[in-house]
């Protein structure tokens, strides 16, 4: 009788492990379209680079993204706040403002949504040439 409850119980754990694994292949998958790092090459202090990072949910439920934060406050993202069903294309469009950045640049953008793992990051890249001098005449 022991040996029987033992082999039943084992059968009972098999069979949730499997049901997990199958839904583990369903979650949202957030499927990058580009690359996940936007070089905008070499700009001047002040501007404003603008970039979408378009993605699909490669999943089979919707995803959703919790929220999207960035590394500084020079650099704003903006997200779908609804549900993107599976195989909708949607894009995370980021902005960065160069003022007072001068000099090599690499900002990390972290997206979080219900995805395995729970976080994916992006990156804008690339140089911001000073601005000349006002103040000297």
């Amino acid at each position: 009788m022991v040996t029987l409850g033992t082999l039943l119980g084992a059968c009972g754990e098999k069979k949730d492990k499997n049901s997990t694994a199958g839904l583990q292949e369903k979650i949202p998958v957030l499927a990058m379209q580009d690359s996940t790092t936007y070089q905008f090459g070499e700009i001047k202090e002040g501007e404003i680079v603008e970039h979408a990072f378009k993605f699909k949910n490669g999943g089979q439920f919707p995803l959703i993204i919790n929220n999207v934060t960035a590394s500084c406050g020079c650099t704003i993202p903006e997200w779908p706040r609804e549900p993107i069903a599976p195989n909708e294309e949607a894009a995370i469009m980021v902005r960065f403002n160069s003022k007072g950045k001068p000099g090599p640049q690499v900002k990390t953008i972290t997206v979080y949504a219900n995805t395995e793992p729970a976080y994916s990051e992006l990156r804008l890249q690339g140089i911001v040439a000073a601005a000349p001098d006002t103040l000297s005449d």
